[in-house]
C-alpha cells in the first residue's frame, strides 16, 4: 500500500539562526503561514515577514462597522475593507515602482475640517488625475485607480459624508461596483499591480454584523462598539458572539467559508491566531460555518500569540480563557470530540520581559495538552508590543 501523506514531528530550535537566514534569502521559496487576523495589530509583523515569506495568507474579517467602512457598507451593503486595505498595503513590495505612490494614496484621508463642496472638489480632481497624489501614480495603476473612483463617485449617494472619507477604502469599493460587486477580483488586481508578498482574502463574503452578548445579558451589535475605540471601553465580559443580518434585523445569519479559503487553510505550513482585539479581529474569523471543521483537519502547527498590553474585548479573560473562546468556537462547527490540541497546540508567550495584563495561565494551558513557549519575544522599546522581527523569526523557525 502507497501512502501519498504522513504526519511527522520535528525539534524546533529557537532561534534558528540558519532556517532564518535560508529563508531571508529566497522568501518566495519560504513556509506557508496563514493568519486569522483583520486588525492593525498585525501590520507590523505583516511588513516584517515578507522578507522571509512570500507565502503567508492572511483571512480577514469583513464585519467592521465603524469609521469610513461603516459609510460605505451602509450606502452600498458591502463587506468592510478597511482592513483588507492595511494588510495589502502592509504586504506590498516596497522596492516595486509605483507601491511607495500606491501606499500614499491608498492611505490618504480627506480633511474632516472641509466643507462639503470642497471634499467633492479634492475627490473629482482625483478621478480627473490633476490630485498630485493620484498624478503621481504611475500608468497602469493611475487609469484602475481613476475608474474605481469615478464608478464610486457615480453610485455615491449624494448625501454620502466624505469627512475623513479613507481614499483606499473609496478605490476598493468603486471597483467592488465596477467589478459586479466582487471584491475578490478587485483585491486580486490590486495585488498583482503592488506585487503583494501574501495573500489577502476575506474569511467569508457575506455583509453580516457582529453580535455579543454580555455578562449581565445586553446585546451590542457592530464590530465598532467593541472595541474600545469609537466609544467607552465594555464595563461587562462578552459571552456570546455570533452574526446577524443588519443593526436593523438582528436575525442570526449564517456566513460560510469558500472553498477556496478551505484549501488555503488545508495547504498551510502553521496556522496562527495572532495578537490583535480577540473577539472582532480573531475569534469573528471562526464564526463561519466550515472554518472550524477546516482547521481541525489540518495537520500543522498551530499556533496562539497572546495579547500584550491591554485588550479592552478581552476584559475578565486571561489567556487560558481566550484558549477556550478559540476551542468552543472551532467545536461549535465540528462537536465537542475534538482534541483542543488538533484546534491549538502551541501558545506562544514572553513572561521575561513582555507585559500581560493577566498573568499567563501556563498550567491550565497545559493541562490541555497546550504546549507553551516562553521565548525572547517583547520589543526593547515597549513591555506592551512584541518585537515584528523576533515574532517573525520565531514563526518561521516553527512552521
Amino acid at each position: 500500500m502507497v501512502l501519498d501523506s504522513a504526519v511527522v514531528r520535528r525539534a524546533v530550535r529557537l532561534p534558528d539562526p540558519l532556517r532564518v537566514a535560508r529563508c531571508s534569502r529566497a522568501p518566495e521559496l519560504g513556509p506557508r503561514m496563514l493568519f486569522f487576523s483583520g486588525g492593525s495589530a498585525l501590520r507590523a509583523l505583516s511588513r516584517r515577514l515578507k522578507h522571509y515569506t512570500h507565502n503567508t495568507v492572511h483571512l480577514i474579517t469583513p464585519y467592521d462597522s465603524g469609521g469610513s467602512s461603516a459609510q460605505l457598507r451602509e450606502a452600498f451593503d458591502m463587506p468592510s475593507v478597511g482592513d483588507l486595505r492595511n494588510r495589502l498595503m502592509a504586504l506590498a513590495d516596497e522596492t516595486v515602482r509605483g507601491s511607495p505612490e500606491i501606499y500614499q494614496l491608498f492611505s490618504h484621508r480627506l480633511p474632516k475640517g472641509d466643507t462639503a463642496e470642497d471634499l467633492k472638489a479634492q475627490l473629482f480632481a482625483m478621478v480627473e488625475g490633476q490630485h498630485p497624489l493620484v498624478a503621481e501614480v504611475p500608468e497602469p495603476m493611475r487609469r484602475i485607480i481613476r475608474t474605481h473612483l469615478r464608478d464610486f463617485t457615480l453610485g455615491m449617494p449624494a448625501d454620502f459624508d466624505l469627512r475623513g472619507a479613507s481614499i483606499g477604502n473609496l478605490i476598493l469599493a468603486g471597483g467592488y461596483l465596477t467589478n459586479e460587486r466582487d471584491l475578490e477580483s478587485v483585491i486580486f488586481t490590486f495585488s498583482r499591480l503592488v506585487e503583494a508578498r501574501g495573500q489577502v482574502r476575506l474569511i467569508s463574503p457575506e455583509s453580516l454584523q457582529l453580535r455579543a452578548t454580555l455578562q449581565g445579558g445586553t446585546q451590542i451589535i457592530g464590530q465598532h462598539l467593541l472595541t474600545g475605540k469609537e466609544v467607552p471601553p465594555l464595563t461587562e465580559p462578552i459571552t456570546t458572539l455570533d452574526l446577524v443580518r443588519s443593526f436593523a434585523d438582528p436575525t442570526p445569519t449564517p456566513a460560510e467559508i469558500s472553498p477556496r479559503n478551505r484549501k488555503l487553510i488545508h495547504r498551510t505550513d502553521l496556522l496562527c491566531y495572532p495578537m490583535g482585539s480577540f473577539f472582532s479581529s480573531i475569534a469573528a474569523n471562526l464564526l463561519p460555518r466550515g472554518v472550524g471543521e477546516t482547521i481541525v483537519q489540518t495537520c500543522c502547527p498551530k499556533v496562539y500569540i497572546p495579547n500584550t498590553g491591554c485588550d479592552p474585548e478581552q476584559l475578565g479573560y486571561d489567556t487560558a480563557d481566550c484558549v477556550e473562546w478559540l476551542l468552543k468556537l472551532v467545536r461549535n462547527d465540528v462537536g465537542e470530540h475534538v482534541a483542543a490540541t488538533d484546534i491549538v497546540d502551541v501558545v506562544l508567550v514572553d513572561t521575561t520581559a513582555a507585559q500581560y495584563a493577566k498573568p499567563i495561565a501556563t498550567e491550565r494551558l497545559q493541562a490541555l495538552g497546550i504546549q507553551v513557549i516562553d521565548t525572547d519575544l517583547a520589543s526593547p522599546e515597549r513591555a506592551d508590543k512584541l518585537d515584528p522581527t523576533k515574532l517573525a523569526e520565531t514563526l518561521v523557525a516553527l512552521a
